[in-house]
C-alpha cells in the first residue's frame, strides 16, 4: 500500500519563502523603484529639516514608502499571480492556504525593514538627521506596524477586485489620493476640515505614530489614540481582505 508523505509546515514555509525572495530578487528593478521613491522624498525635503524637524521628514518618507510597498508592490503582485494561476497551482499541492499568504507578507515586511534602515542611513548621511537610539528602535517597529496597515489595505483591494488591470488602476488612484491629499492636508493647505480628517485617515495615523516614535519623549494620549486607530484599520482591512479574497 502506497503512502503519501505530507511535508511539514516548516518545510513548506521555507520553500515558499525561498521562491518568493527569489522572485522579488529577479524583479529587483521594480524593487529599486519602490525603495528609491521614499529616498528621493527624503533628500528633496532636506530644506524642511530645520523648519519642521528631522523626525517629521523621516516619518513622511517612511509613510510614502509604506504606501508604495503595501499598495503598488504587494497588491499588484498578488493580483498578477492570481491571474496567472500561480495560487491555484500552489493549492493543488499539500500546501495550507495561510502559508502562501504568510510567505508573501513576510517578504513584504522584510522589504519594509530594508527600506526603513535605508531611510535612517540616508537621513544621517545626507540630511544630517540624528535621533536617539530609542527613537530609531521605536521608529523601526512603528514602520513595520504601519506597513501591516497598508498590506492589509492592499489585501482588501485585491480581495474586492479580481481583474488585475482594475487592481492596478485602483491602487494607483488610492496611492495618488493618499500622497497628495495626505501630504497637502497634513500641512493645512486644503483647509481645517480636511486637515482634521487626514489626521485620522490611514495615512495620518501611520504618519503620526511613526513621527512620534522617532521622538518617544513626545508621545501623548493623542498618539495612543492614533496607534489604536492604526491597529483598528489593520484588523478591519485584513479581515475583509481575507473574507473577500478569491484564489482564482
Amino acid at each position: 500500500m502506497q503512502t503519501t508523505n505530507i511535508p511539514q509546515t516548516a518545510t513548506v514555509m521555507s520553500a515558499l519563502l525561498r521562491a518568493d525572495f527569489t522572485t522579488i530578487w529577479r524583479n529587483r528593478r521594480s524593487l529599486r523603484l519602490v525603495l528609491l521613491v521614499p529616498l528621493a522624498i527624503l533628500v528633496s525635503w532636506k530644506g524642511l529639516v530645520d523648519k519642521l524637524g528631522g523626525a517629521f521628514v523621516i516619518a513622511g518618507s517612511i509613510s510614502i514608502g509604506l504606501i508604495s510597498i503595501g499598495l503598488l508592490g504587494y497588491t499588484n503582485s498578488v493580483a498578477r499571480d492570481r491571474d496567472k494561476g500561480v495560487f491555484q497551482r500552489l493549492r493543488v499541492g499539500p500546501v495550507a492556504a495561510w502559508t502562501i499568504m504568510c510567505s508573501r507578507i513576510t517578504v513584504q515586511i522584510a522589504t519594509i525593514m530594508v527600506m526603513t534602515l535605508l531611510i535612517f542611513t540616508v537621513g544621517i548621511a545626507v540630511d544630517k538627521i540624528t535621533l536617539s537610539a530609542m527613537g530609531y528602535v521605536a521608529g523601526f517597529f512603528a514602520a513595520v506596524l504601519g506597513g501591516l496597515l497598508y498590506l492589509s489595505l492592499g489585501q482588501m483591494i485585491v480581495g474586492l477586485i479580481k481583474n488585475p488591470e482594475t487592481v492596478n488602476s485602483t491602487t494607483r488612484l488610492v496611492y495618488f489620493l493618499f500622497i497628495m491629499v495626505g501630504m497637502l492636508g497634513s500641512f493645512g493647505t486644503l483647509g481645517d476640515v480636511v486637515k482634521e480628517s487626514v489626521q485620522w485617515s490611514p495615512y495620518g495615523v501611520v504618519n503620526q505614530v511613526v513621527a512620534t516614535s522617532l521622538k518617544p519623549e513626545t508621545w501623548t494620549q493623542h498618539t495612543t489614540m492614533a496607534l489604536l486607530a492604526s491597529l483598528g484599520y489593520t484588523v478591519v482591512f485584513g479581515l475583509l481582505g481575507i473574507r473577500w479574497f478569491k484564489w482564482n
